[in-house]
């Protein structure tokens, strides 16, 4: 990261990292932190719950999250904790370690996680940071909606009241609890439960739309889960529909994992899904983070892998869910202000604060109000509009996040990353990308002394970009870098949304960045980074 200070001059001065951090920006710092640990603190409770793990392991993954990952990660204001996108893996490992007894499960997934955390610190010191770079970004995006879509299903029967773990185990996949939607709108035993569950839904879905003095300070979780309380105790819910399970002594709660199973090919399954889709959104997020800094600050991806291992092997350590970077609590942190790394501390300290103090409060929290949330954010991972914008890029693209999607849900995550990215590489094939140079594309530069012609002489598919971004990276700072698609072949819409990322970066390095020759192609969409065709 540069030293000079940021060219955004609105944002003032880039502050300082560390303890002279802490001294200089402790007042925004620790004010975001307790905003965002009062979003948190429901949110870790209700991926628990949907995850069909122990509440308090919730807790564990934000708690270290932040008073430990946070300090050993590779970017500034990322918030580490557990997030929507791994219950689907979590409740399939508890599920198939367990076989039948979630308990068991659960202990052996977290041993599970401890390996995968392991081996995300042997990735960060090898500089695995760069394999960020070749997946295709509409697979992403199916993959993501696919996990929205599949929350949505698992938890919709819990926000109406019914057994949330007897539906699962009855509904025989995500077709049957597609089929059983009626039936538990039907059978709803306590409709005060359902209505509480619908208005956790509304409070996610409305409360952005409420002036911004009131949404960004008063965070919508929080919202619900008191109303929750509050609604519970005025008509004595009964106790079955309450969280009931965060125990009173915190520390008397650590589990250590159960490495009985590690070496079976269910766990090694686990540990390979995990380390891809764990490490996968942690550095998307970063990435995505680095674009909202206001300082321009650049994420070093490798010691996102240490701090991430870090976190994950810690937390399993001791009983809690695998954490990520979180993009959404990520992007709160920015909007309440933060400038360090120090507001993740303060959100995980707060949070210790919380369950060390008001356990027996939490437990009075209704399940149907955090299922809500939970329906509401699989709802907006899988939102109509995310498809459309990906048709608006291209055809093909809507094709690669729909397959991706449909398999993930009706199938499996990892199935469908694989056949997602195994079309994706067909259709490239199909589109003059040669088998050949699936991996690599050809390129070369010509230095004329402060500007650069960067050329790409060759089909570039979204596998190749890695190949490509190692060699954009060993370009000299602070050039007038030009991208020359002239002599290029097909070109898809990974690279070149990529390469507009690239030259982002370099320009907040002190450089300029441009594109040309892209006259001699046929984009398949009027979209900026849509997939680029040669003219005939």
């Amino acid at each position: 990261m540069s030293s000079e200070p940021s060219t955004n001059v609105d944002a003032g001065p880039v502050p300082k990292d560390w303890l002279p951090g802490l001294t200089q920006n402790w007042k925004s710092d620790l004010m975001s932190g307790f905003v965002l640990s009062l979003i948190a603190l429901p949110l870790c409770l209700g991926i628990a719950l949907a995850s069909n793990a122990p509440p308090i392991a919730g807790l564990i993954a934000g708690i270290v999250g932040g008073m430990l990952a946070g300090f050993l990660s590779g970017s500034h204001l990322t918030i580490n904790g557990p997030a929507a996108g791994l219950i689907v893996i979590v409740l399939g490992s508890v599920a198939e370690l367990g076989m039948g007894d979630p308990i068991v499960g659960f202990q052996r997934t977290t041993a599970v996680v401890v390996v995968v955390g392991a081996l995300q610190i042997v990735l960060g010191f090898m500089k695995a940071g760069k394999l960020t770079n070749f997946f295709n970004l509409s697979v992403i995006h199916g993959m993501l909606a696919g996990i929205g879509i599949i929350i949505i299903l698992k938890s919709f029967h819990v926000a109406v009241g019914m057994d949330g773990s007897e539906m699962v185990q009855s509904a025989k996949g995500m077709l049957g609890l597609i089929v059983a939607i009626p039936n538990s709108l039907i059978n709803m035993t306590n409709p005060i439960v359902a209505v509480i569950g619908g208005l956790a839904f509304l409070i996610m879905a409305m409360w952005p739309m409420l002036p911004k003095v009131v949404s960004q300070y008063i965070p919508a979780p929080l919202v619900l889960a008191i109303l929750g309380l509050v609604l519970a105790s005025l008509f004595a819910v009964d106790q079955k529909f309450l969280l009931n399970d965060v125990p009173l002594e915190f520390f008397s709660a650590l589990k250590f994992p159960d490495f009985s199973m590690i070496f079976t090919f269910v766990s090694i399954k686990y540990i390979f899904i995990f380390l891809f889709v764990n490490s996968l959104e942690s550095l998307l997020t970063a990435s995505a983070i680095d674009k909202q800094d206001p300082w321009n600050r650049q994420s070093d991806m490798n010691k996102e892998f240490i701090g991430k291992g870090a976190g994950n092997l810690i937390s399993a350590g001791i009983g809690g869910l695998p954490m990520i970077a979180e993009v959404v609590r990520s992007a709160a942190n920015i909007a309440n202000g933060a400038r360090t790394r120090w507001s993740n501390f303060f959100h995980g300290t707060f949070l210790l604060v919380f369950v060390l103090a008001i356990p027996g409060v939490l437990n009075l929290i209704p399940l149907a109000a955090l299922s809500g949330m939970l329906v509401f954010i699989g709802y907006r991972l899988a939102h109509p509009r995310e498809f459309a914008h990906v048709l608006e890029i291209g055809k093909e693209e809507f094709l690669y996040m729909f397959v991706t999607a449909m398999i993930v849900v009706f199938m499996d995550l990892l199935a469908g990353v694989f056949i997602g990215t195994a079309l994706a590489m067909v259709m490239n094939i199909v589109r003059g990308v040669p088998v050949g140079r699936l991996f690599t594309a050809d390129t070369s530069v010509e230095d004329k002394g402060d500007n650069i012609v960067f050329k790409l002489q060759s089909a570039a598919g979204f596998s190749s970009f890695m190949n490509i971004r190692s060699k954009l990276d060993a370009l000299p700072k602070g050039k007038n870098v030009s991208i020359d698609f002239s002599e290029a072949g097909f070109v898809d819409h990974t690279v070149h949304e990529r390469l507009f990322d690239f030259g982002r970066e370099y320009e907040i390095e002190g450089g300029t960045f441009s594109m040309q020759g892209k006259e001699k192609h046929t984009p398949y969409s009027s979209f900026r980074s849509a997939a680029l065709v040669p003219n005939s």
